[in-house]
């Protein structure tokens, strides 16, 4: 995968070279009912599948995950506060992690192949455990072909929307902040984009990704 910098941040003529993209909820899907459905209690499962207030402890526990903590350590905290069950589940759901993730986002590797073709440089930036991200590119290969270079949190050690990593992809790839948009769903990581003067936009899909492209000068 190549990662090294476009010519973007020598190039300042104001206008756009690079488009970054979050990953979950943006380029993939992340869904867990496709991974635990029929492998664990039917209630159990729509609770978590439908549940904004992490009763279950998974969303917390990925997070520690994202942020570069190792699940060894995780799942022992894990299981002290959710019991055993509960932690059989968490622990299936990370070695199946390929099974939550059931499609590419709908538009989105088109997207990404005509920004290249149109010239623009792509690269990723997600919030994602350094343990489970290969899924990723081993499920959708073309992802991997069409990014120019991808920073993750929990190999990093870092995460949005704090500025450091923002300030890494941009120093990695050789960026300028300036001539580089931003696409996440999550508008805290959008505002944190903002914050080291990235053009972040809240991605809701790929048809108006497309118009805020065009907006910025964007041709594609």
């Amino acid at each position: 995968m190549n990662q090294s910098g476009n010519n973007g941040a020598a190039n300042h003529d104001g206008r756009i070279h690079d488009v970054m993209f979050d990953f979950c909820g943006v380029l993939l899907e992340l869904n867990y009912r496709p991974c635990l459905q029929g492998h664990f209690p039917q209630k159990v499962v729509d609770t978590l599948c439908a549940d904004e207030d992490d009763v279950y402890g998974f969303f917390a526990a990925e997070a520690r995950m994202d942020a570069g903590e190792d699940f060894a350590d995780v799942i022992k905290d894990y299981r002290e506060q959710y019991g055993d069950d509960l932690a059989v589940m968490f622990s299936y759901y990370i070695d199946h992690y390929d099974d939550a993730l059931p499609q590419i986002i709908d538009g989105m590797e088109n997207l990404l192949a005509d920004l290249r073709q149109a010239g623009y440089s792509v690269w990723g930036l997600t919030n994602w455990s350094g343990e489970t991200f290969h899924f990723a590119f081993e499920k959708f290969p073309q992802i991997e072909r069409l990014l120019q270079g991808t920073v993750v949190s929990g190999i990093e050690k870092m995460h949005k929307p704090n500025a450091d990593i923002f300030n890494l992809a941009l120093n990695r790839f050789g960026l300028d902040a300036a001539q580089t948009v931003f696409f996440d769903d999550t508008q805290a990581n959008v505002d944190g984009a903002k914050a080291v003067g990235i053009q972040g936009i809240h991605f809701q899909n790929a048809s108006d990704a497309r118009k805020e492209l065009k907006r910025l000068g964007v041709t594609i």
